[in-house]
């Protein structure tokens, strides 16, 4: 068995920006790829700083970006006469090109991820 290689290993920017594009692939865990190429979660988010502040030469692998979200109180549309059950958190995605996204608290997060990437 092959045991840790003790001290610094110098990574070169394009095998940075490499294991940053597999980290933040949609469906990829970070966890994963930093298991499999025996990497701390810290230096990794380091090199993802540093691209995105044009610290690391070359092209910036397209990163995950936060998104602006508000929310909205939904009115209840059932009659006051039938009990209604319980009402489910909506959530309203407005994005940037005029789609409108709106899930119930109950959305499978995973193919909510698969429909935003491909809008966003």
């Amino acid at each position: 068995m092959v045991g840790r290689v003790s001290g610094r290993r110098n990574w070169s920017d394009a095998e940075k920006l490499e294991i940053l594009a597999d980290a933040f692939r949609p469906g990829v865990r970070v966890r994963d790829v930093l298991r499999r190429r025996d990497l701390s979660s810290g230096l990794v988010y380091t090199w993802r700083k540093q691209a995105r502040l044009g610290l690391l030469a070359g092209t910036l692998p397209a990163l995950p970006a936060f998104a602006e979200v508000q929310m909205a109180r939904v009115e209840s549309t059932a009659p006051a006469a039938q009990p209604s059950a319980p009402a489910l958190g909506l959530i309203r995605i407005d994005l940037p090109g005029g789609v409108r996204v709106s899930v119930d608290a109950a959305v499978d997060a995973g193919a909510l991820a698969r429909v935003l990437s491909v809008l966003g």
